[in-house]
């Protein structure tokens, strides 16, 4: 269910997207940029830092004892939405999906908040209880948080979870035969950016919906070999990096990918979004298409998504039990690593 906040603002209904030039995680860093800084970093040496930088994963991951382990993470963007509790709910759920992708629990939660000085503060209270509603709905509790000054509102959570040691998910390790699955719908950003109230509507209710009941399916089956989160690097980029790490070629089937609710005809339109192009700079060498594939499909797999769903690499007898959460998209076959939409 989506928000129905209605703040106004100089005599007018606040619409939030008049506050920013981008939102969502189409407003992240380009993917090149990023790895040029990400390598520049300082390695850790802790032999308890499971998983940090080299290579980096969607969450960091430390081993506190045996059996548990701290999967750290932050996320935080201006908004794509008009409505306060939408976005603040959608940036929360987008938030915790890292520590779910890991195979996680959350625990706790940090505000991370930037709000010009005359922000309306009824928006910025809906803002946090909607976040703090969508944490608690994750397992965990908002502790805290810190607020700074901005031209532009930006928001987002600093999340922790649990995993074991033993049971943490990551981006690599698909093998030949798996299966690709995947938890929720794409096309949030072209469908925000050209879609009417109703699809715009639809595709705001799948952003504020988490990625728990998806990460809770994984855990229970067996036969999970790698797993990450479709968000601002599109179905193109988060697809390549698992295909890369693990070494292996995604055979992705076009009819069978879920889409919201108009972003087929959207994409027939042209539509696209400002973090397409930086996703083909990044990716587009190792994405291919088969002869006839219809071009939507091109504009749908560069779409950034935000809070998008689980993307899955699991053995074919686990299928069957996760069916009722994902939707098969394709499996991974011999050859050098890419996607081949077909």
């Amino acid at each position: 269910m989506t928000g129905s906040t209605r703040i106004m603002h100089e005599g007018k209904p606040l619409r939030l997207t008049e506050w920013t030039g981008c939102g969502g995680c189409a407003a992240k860093w380009g993917k090149d940029l990023l790895a040029g800084l990400v390598d520049q970093l300082p390695r850790s040496v802790d032999p308890a830092l499971i998983i940090g930088l080299a290579p980096f994963d969607d969450a960091a991951v430390y081993r506190v004892s045996d059996d548990v382990a701290l999967v750290s993470t932050t996320d935080f963007f201006p908004p794509l939405v008009d409505d306060a509790s939408d976005f603040g709910a959608i940036a929360a759920a987008n938030a915790c999906s890292d520590v779910f992708a890991m195979g996680g629990r959350v625990v706790m939660a940090i505000n991370v908040a930037a709000f010009p000085e005359h922000f309306p503060r009824e928006a910025i209270v809906a803002i946090f209880d909607a976040a703090a509603m969508v944490v608690a709905e994750a397992g965990g509790t908002v502790a805290g948080g810190h607020t700074i000054r901005n031209p532009e509102p930006i928001f987002g959570l600093a999340v922790q979870g649990v995993v074991h040691p033993d049971r943490v998910f990551t981006k690599g390790g698909a093998r030949v035969g798996d299966v690709l699955m995947l938890s929720k719908p794409l096309g949030t950003g072209i469908v925000l950016a050209g879609g009417d109230s109703a699809q715009k509507a639809d595709v705001i209710g799948g952003m504020r919906r988490l990625n728990r009941v998806a990460s809770e399916a994984l855990t229970a089956v067996g036969g999970v070999r790698a797993v990450t989160d479709v968000t601002g690097y599109a179905l193109a980029g988060h697809g390549w990096e698992m295909a890369e790490r693990s070494a292996g070629s995604f055979r992705i089937e076009s009819s069978l990918l879920p889409l919201y609710a108009g972003a087929r005809e959207i994409a027939a339109r042209g539509v696209r979004t400002g973090g397409d192009a930086r996703n083909r700079a990044a990716v587009g060498s190792h994405v291919r298409f088969a002869e006839g594939v219809d071009s939507v499909f091109d504009i749908l797999a560069f779409d950034p998504q935000t809070s998008g769903g689980l993307l899955a690499a699991v053995s074919p007898e686990s299928v069957d039990e996760l069916c009722d959460t994902f939707t098969v998209i394709g499996e991974v076959v011999e050859g050098e690593p890419g996607l081949l939409i077909v």
